[in-house]
């Protein structure tokens, strides 16, 4: 039987590992609700991610080690422009409305709505293959999630407050796969710069409508959830990308929900019933179709030439222009041939190939 590659191994578990830290990061922000209003607090959170990841890149400048991932370049800019308008401007924007419109049951129902649509455009727009077991895999996922979700509110009430929310996700759809378009460029110089813009533009906001900052204590308490659940999140969501493409790793995300679930339940001393095991039943039922998924046919490679970190693999075998010492991994320009093979695969950034019925 084909194993699915190192490569492939380890960007499952970054993107588990995004949604488990940014579903832990729901539960702990609730604490924090009392000593600030929702709007600072999602200034506040983006702000922590802004400036903590732009403090780990100063940190990792100042080591002057050997180059890491490649920086964004002029050719990014159209991509993580739209990815920072719509997922750190508008979607937030859209959220802070429809939350004031809609009760709670119905805006954490309507939040699972991200991981379809995200799935949707990366299949429609951007070719991304999907199977069966795929397809399975994701319905069980989104079912799970929408069933954790589920506590019997009306949907029909406030039709505005939802449509917001359904637009906040959608929003949040199309950041997923513009940055999936710069996902080969250094994960935590994007994550810093789409936190830093979002925090900006969502404090100036709060503080426009009269907020005021907290105390010191859960100012700071604020800016290091958000540090971790936002921006560490993030930076392993863009190499999950790298390495999964958007509809897979929006699937493995959508598993946050269960993970802040467990940790209400530790913090808030709930009894969970018989949903709450279905719905991590399902959920673990979508990711083992996911995880033990085997896509391998004979696929051509086209020429291309971009920069990301890299190891001399199957897929990187070329000669180096610039002085190297013979570390990996590392990242410079470099140019792939054109190269027809079989392997085990997934729509990582050097396999977005179109597929013919049957593959």
């Amino acid at each position: 039987m084909n194993r699915l590659p190192l490569p492939h191994t380890l960007a499952i578990t970054q993107a588990l590992m995004a949604a488990a830290l940014f579903g832990a990061s729901t539960p702990l922000a609730k604490l924090l609700l009392g000593s600030m209003s929702p709007l600072l607090l999602a200034g506040l959170l983006y702000a922590g991610s802004g400036i903590g990841l732009s403090f780990w890149l100063m940190l990792r400048k100042l080591r002057r080690g050997p180059r890491g991932d490649a920086a964004l370049t002029r050719a990014d800019v159209p991509w993580m422009g739209g990815a920072v308008l719509f997922g750190g401007v508008f979607g937030p924007i859209l959220l802070m409305l429809g939350l004031a419109l809609t009760p709670a049951s119905t805006a954490s129902l309507l939040l699972n709505l991200e991981a379809v649509l995200t799935a949707i455009i990366a299949w429609v727009v951007f070719r991304e293959n999907v199977d069966r077991r795929v397809f399975l895999g994701m319905l069980a996922i989104v079912a799970g999630s929408v069933l954790l979700s589920w506590r019997g509110g009306h949907a029909s009430e406030l039709p505005w407050g939802a449509l917001a929310i359904a637009g906040a996700c959608l929003c949040w759809a199309i950041d997923n796969n513009l940055t999936r378009q710069v996902s080969a460029s250094d994960p935590v110089q994007i994550a810093a710069i789409k936190g830093g813009v979002a925090g900006a533009i969502t404090l100036t906001l709060a503080l426009l409508m009269g907020y005021r900052l907290p105390a010191a204590l859960p100012l700071l308490a604020t800016g290091l959830l958000g540090f971790a659940g936002y921006g560490v999140s993030l930076a392993l969501f863009v190499l999950a990308l790298r390495g999964l493409g958007s509809a897979r790793t929006g699937a493995y995300f959508s598993t946050a929900p269960f993970v802040g679930a467990i940790i209400s339940l530790l913090l808030f001393g709930e009894h969970p019933g018989l949903t709450f095991w279905l719905a991590g039943g399902l959920m673990s039922c979508g990711v083992w179709l996911h995880v033990s998924e085997r896509h391998a046919h004979e696929h051509q490679h086209e020429a291309l030439a971009h920069s990301h970190r890299h190891r001399h693999d199957a897929h990187h075998q070329h000669t180096h222009d610039c002085p190297w010492d013979g570390r990996e991994p590392h990242s410079h320009p470099h140019v792939h041939e054109p190269l027809t093979h079989s392997h085990a695969h997934y729509p990582d950034i050097h396999h977005r190939h179109r597929h013919h019925r049957g593959k």
